[in-house]
């Protein structure tokens, strides 16, 4: 992480943190982390249920983590979580107001889930499962040549050469969008009807597309403001899962630029 805090203590920006579209990610649970790297930094961090013009006014960045249409049913078809006006509050807010949009999706149902308020800024999210076809750990590098050099990734003094991620999906971005990762031929998204097909081996029935083409996260710049996206919620998270702990998020071995590259977003959204 940073040496040295954006803002002094408490006296950055607000980030409003999306908790009012059956978020299962909160502040205070899976994603208390990524509310620790940014208050650190020195940002005002608050969650907020629906989304009303009057929240917005006084927020620089508007977050939302794998917000989902139905928590308990997580099969095809999948609804939009955002309503037709809360999209265009948000559009509204970025575009013409100069606010700053954080979207965090991942794999089926989620994408599905915020397809309309993605669509709205021109990114096509696929609602499927991404994977390797080697099985090989996720992980996006200039080396591998899966991430790219953009304002997000060339902070002086703050580069960031790989980032870790665990499934999600991928997405089409518009064409004036800048990709930060990319999925290509090392990846195909399984578009499942049912999650249940994902849970074992998956079967040759499943359809699924090549990766090729799509993008695991991009920077978009909107009208006065600015939007950053990306198709999988682990990577600014900081678990340890099963019995065995298995670290996953940025606490990860691998992980180790996951951190820095999330306040080099959250910076880049905040700027003017």
């Amino acid at each position: 992480m940073a040496a040295r805090p954006h803002y002094s203590d408490g006296k950055g920006p607000l980030i409003l943190y999306d908790g009012g579209h059956n978020n299962p990610l909160s502040l205070k649970g899976q994603y208390s982390a990524f509310g620790r790297v940014l208050e650190a930094d020195g940002y005002r961090l608050a969650t907020q249920g629906p989304i009303m013009v009057e929240a917005l006014s006084g927020a620089r960045v508007f977050v939302t983590v794998n917000a989902m249409h139905d928590l308990e049913n997580l099969d095809l078809p999948t609804g939009n979580v955002y309503t037709d006006e809360e999209v265009e509050t948000l559009y509204t807010w970025v575009h013409q107001h100069g606010g700053s949009l954080f979207i965090i999706t991942d794999h089926m149902p989620c994408a599905g889930s915020v397809s309309k308020l993605a669509a709205r800024f021109g990114f096509n999210l696929i609602n499927g499962f991404a994977q390797r076809k080697d099985g090989l750990p996720e992980i996006f590098s200039r080396k591998r040549g899966n991430l790219t050099s953009n304002a997000v990734t060339d902070v002086e003094g703050a580069v960031i050469d790989s980032i870790r991620v665990w499934g999600g999906t991928g997405f089409f971005p518009p064409p004036n969008a800048v990709v930060v990762s990319s999925l290509g031929e090392d990846y195909e998204v399984f578009l499942p009807a049912q999650v249940a097909e994902m849970n074992h081996h998956v079967a040759p029935t499943v359809p699924k597309i090549s990766g090729t083409g799509l993008a695991n996260g991009a920077i978009l710049q909107c009208g006065r403001g600015r939007v950053f996206i990306v198709a999988d919620g682990a990577p600014f998270t900081a678990q340890l899962q099963g019995i065995k702990s298995h670290k996953r998020g940025m606490n990860h071995p691998d992980a180790t630029q996951n951190a820095q590259f999330l306040l080099n977003i959250i910076r880049w959204l905040d700027a003017p």
